[in-house]
């Protein structure tokens, strides 16, 4: 399956700021994972996907208030049970923010269970992030 990246983005106001007075981590670890979510939820139901593991979220700077932050997501590898998504963060073109989140898909009891989804990368970037998302601990 040919997975197409979701995008939603946010305005950083002054309840999202940190003391230093930029986006807070915990703010932005609850968009990342929102991010993630609405991707896997494009592919199996949004009530079996249960989030298991961030495996970072690498900022490469600080965002001041007033920014509108994108997030782009996108499953990028699938396992039996577990889907992972690469979720980019930028502002404007700039990109401030790059990890990837490991959701499982639970039955009603919350037990993992197979969801028959298979991802097939059709670029070399998706190929590569495929691997990156195979080899995390």
């Amino acid at each position: 399956m040919d997975v197409q990246p979701v995008t939603t983005h946010h305005l950083v106001k002054s309840e999202d700021l940190n003391h230093h007075g930029t986006l807070y981590a915990g703010r932005s670890a609850e968009w990342f994972v929102e991010a993630g979510f609405i991707a896997a939820a494009r592919l199996v139901p949004p009530k079996n996907i249960v989030c298991l593991k961030i495996h970072g979220m690498s900022f490469t700077r600080p965002v001041p208030p007033g920014s509108i932050v994108g997030f782009t997501s996108k499953i990028v590898y699938t396992g039996k049970t577990r889907l992972i998504a690469n979720v980019v963060m930028r502002v404007q073109d700039d990109i401030v923010l790059n990890g990837f989140i490991t959701f499982v898909n639970v039955d009603q009891d919350g037990r993992a269970m197979p969801h028959d989804v298979t991802v097939t990368p059709t670029s070399p970037e998706d190929i590569a992030l495929q691997e990156q998302a195979r080899n995390l601990p």
